[in-house]
């Protein structure tokens, strides 16, 4: 999805990531976190009541705008940092459509503007989180993050990463299309997890932490679906000053959000590492799985259609 050129943006949701070698380390050595690509894993547990996620709320309302915040782009510093002050480059919707670091930005705007409106309809408060952008690597609570682990949230200090290059490997290396929803996708994921922690983080996916139906996979593809949540209401958020944020959504949208699903799929990314597949060890889900949440939550936009755990068989 495209952003509108005059909407403005709001760099306080994000801060620079810095190129140390070290990190916060979870006991035992373990990192955590929620990643795009099966690559490490997710310690979360969400409390079920009723079959839903979350009680109450009007399942078929939509989602209204809460007021965005304003992130500027950047561009990534040698050393592996990004310099704060040049954020204040990504001013406006323009900078987005034109520069990763201000989409990664403008999109953290969005999806905090929804979620902050969403959540109040089911009767929880939204606890906003930063994304840190960074290259190369940077310290999280979870150990260190580097472009090995891509884009991850991290629940023991509540941030998303992102290294900012990351999306040039989502096209070149995994196979997605390159559009702007198969990008914004990406950082609606993280944020899916970040919602799932508010629910409550008690292991269940580091509990059954792989297999095709395992827990680890239901955390992976409910974040699917929360990310297509967002989707289906993102027009609706705003600026500060009540500016839509995004331009309508297209067919051609969907197909690039659903060609990153895809690209990121176990199956598919085992099929390339190792030449064939090996659904015992998946921790995120088939390509396929990927898709068709990613479909549940956009075509419903209602949180509680998302809840993988109320299925027998989510593949």
């Amino acid at each position: 999805m495209s952003f509108n050129d005059s909407a403005q943006l709001d760099t306080s949701q994000v801060q620079s990531g810095g190129s140390g070698g070290g990190g916060g380390g979870f006991p035992g050595g373990m990192q955590v976190g929620g990643g795009i690509g099966g690559l490490i894993l997710l310690v979360l547990m969400l409390i079920f009541g009723g079959g839903k996620l979350l009680g109450g709320g009007d399942s078929g309302s939509s989602a209204g705008g809460l007021p965005s915040q304003q992130l500027e782009s950047g561009q990534v510093a040698a050393g592996g940092q990004v310099d704060q002050g040049e954020f204040s480059q990504c001013r406006t919707g323009a900078d987005a459509n034109k520069n990763d670091v201000c989409l990664i930005i403008a999109t953290v705007n969005s999806v905090q503007d929804y979620w902050g409106k969403t959540l109040p309809r089911y009767q929880m408060n939204y606890e906003p989180v930063r994304t840190v952008i960074y290259q190369g690597q940077t310290p999280s609570g979870c150990g260190t993050a580097n472009s090995q682990v891509g884009p991850f949230y991290c629940p023991l200090d509540s941030k998303v990463y992102v290294d900012a290059s990351f999306f040039q490997e989502l096209e070149g290396k995994f196979g997605a299309d390159g559009g702007q929803l198969a990008k914004e996708y990406v950082i609606a994921h993280e944020y899916g997890h970040h919602i799932q922690n508010q629910l409550g983080i008690l292991n269940r996916a580091q509990q059954d932490p792989q297999g095709p139906n395992s827990g680890a996979v239901r955390i992976e593809l409910m974040a699917d679906c929360l990310a297509g949540t967002w989707v289906k209401h993102a027009t609706e958020t705003t600026d500060a000053n009540g500016t839509p944020l995004l331009k309508p959504i297209t067919e051609s949208d969907i197909t690039s959000a659903l060609s990153a699903a895809s690209a990121v799929g176990d199956d598919r990314i085992q099929k390339k590492m190792q030449g064939r597949v090996t659904p015992e060890n998946w921790t995120h889900g088939s390509s396929e799985a990927r898709m068709n949440w990613f479909m549940q939550g956009y075509e419903t936009g209602d949180l509680n259609q998302c809840n993988t755990f109320g299925v027998d068989t989510v593949s």
